[in-house]
C-alpha cells in the first residue's frame, strides 16, 4: 500500500443524503413542521415524526425509524425521547 493510500485508510466522505433503514434510531434536531408534521433534517434528508410532542422544535430529540425511501431521501420516524435543546 502507498504511503497516501496507509494516510487515507479508513476516511470517506459524507454525503447530503444519509439513508437509513427502518428499526434504527437517530438523534436529530426537529427543525420545523411540514403539514402540521414535526420534520427533521438531516442534510437534505427530510424524517417526518408524527408522533412527536407540541414544542420539539429546535430540540435535539431520538427517532427510530420506522421507513425510508432511499430514493427521495424521505422517511418517516416515531418520538422516542427529547435528548436536549437547541444552544441558539
Amino acid at each position: 500500500m502507498s504511503l497516501l493510500g496507509k494516510y487515507l485508510k479508513g476516511w470517506s466522505l459524507r454525503t447530503t443524503h444519509p439513508t437509513f433503514e427502518a428499526g434504527q434510531e437517530l438523534s436529530a434536531f426537529l427543525t420545523g413542521y411540514e403539514g402540521g408534521v414535526a420534520v427533521a433534517r438531516i442534510g437534505d434528508t427530510r424524517i417526518r415524526v408524527p408522533d412527536a410532542p407540541d414544542g420539539m422544535v429546535d430540540s435535539r430529540v431520538r427517532l427510530r425509524v420506522t421507513s425510508f425511501d432511499p430514493n427521495e431521501h424521505v422517511g418517516e420516524a416515531e418520538f422516542v425521547e427529547k435528548v436536549g435543546d437547541s444552544a441558539f
